[in-house]
């Protein structure tokens, strides 16, 4: 199991586990990537892989601590040694629009009133963007599109493309946020993106079971599809649970198991592991 989503204290919230937590839930397992929306997760990762002997990963979330969509944090972030770029979660503009504030969006919005956004929605970013792929793509490392909306998601992929960007990730495209068409995940998988499902949305999400979730993989293609826990709440059972129960729900609806396997380890580590 290679987990490329999941949450850890210290946090802005409480959540389940700290980082030793989850490396005591994976062991055994191939690793995971440590997300967090306020902070690079690059040197926890890295201290975690050192004392875990596991294959754990950093990345940064370009939310207002890291200046929004700033090249500056991309390129500090990348020479340490992140593996994921997050584009805005938590102070996207369409996060900020897609309903009622939880926990998490109640601090961001308490913490800031900045709100960042993509070309065609803000085409002022454009310039920064395109300096952005061209970074992640030479350090070979993943794009992951976050919170931003599905106009926004659908000028990134083609253009962080064309920038050489090679490793990408629709952040849970049929979550809340970005509520992503099947349809439209499906052409952005076939432009060279990978879709995640995760075990969150079938625990919480308001509306989807895994009927839905099977559904949606099959429209999208079995294929291109990653499985991930974005657990860590308090709510939650360990991730480790979550992407297990997630993946024999799937089952129960009819998806290949030995498929949905490869979809939660070996697809999400080529996605993310430095190539050797």
């Amino acid at each position: 199991m290679f987990d490329v989503h999941v949450h850890s204290g210290p946090d802005v919230i409480e959540r389940l586990g700290d980082d030793a937590d989850v490396a005591g839930w994976y062991s055994g397992a191939e690793g995971f990537v440590l997300k967090n929306h306020f902070e690079s997760t690059v040197g926890r990762a890295a201290a975690l892989r050192r004392s875990s002997g596991l294959e754990v990963y950093g990345g940064v979330a370009l939310n207002a601590q890291a200046g929004g969509i700033n090249p500056v944090a991309v390129a500090v972030a990348l020479a340490m040694g992140a593996r994921v770029v997050w584009m805005p979660t938590v102070h996207a503009r369409a996060d900020r629009q897609s309903g009622p504030a939880g926990p998490l969006s109640g601090f961001s919005r308490q913490v800031s009133s900045e709100s960042f956004a993509a070309p065609p929605v803000d085409w002022s970013t454009e310039s920064r963007l395109v300096r952005i792929f061209e970074m992640i793509a030479e350090a070979d490392a993943v794009l992951a599109t976050g919170h931003l909306s599905g106009p926004e998601i659908g000028w990134m992929i083609p253009a962080a493309r064309a920038a050489g960007v090679r490793r990408m990730l629709l952040t849970h495209p049929s979550f809340t946020q970005p509520a992503l068409p099947a349809e439209q995940a499906a052409t952005l998988a076939e432009a060279g993106a990978l879709a995640e499902i995760t075990a969150y949305q079938l625990l919480h999400q308001e509306g989807c079971d895994a009927a839905f979730l099977a559904t949606y993989i099959r429209r999208v293609g079995p294929e291109h599809i990653v499985l991930s826990s974005d657990a860590g709440q308090t709510d939650s059972p360990p991730p480790n649970e979550a992407l297990d129960r997630l993946i024999d729900a799937l089952s129960g609806e009819g998806l290949d198991r030995s498929r949905l396997d490869a979809m939660a380890c070996d697809v999400p580590r080529r996605l993310v592991a430095p190539a050797p």
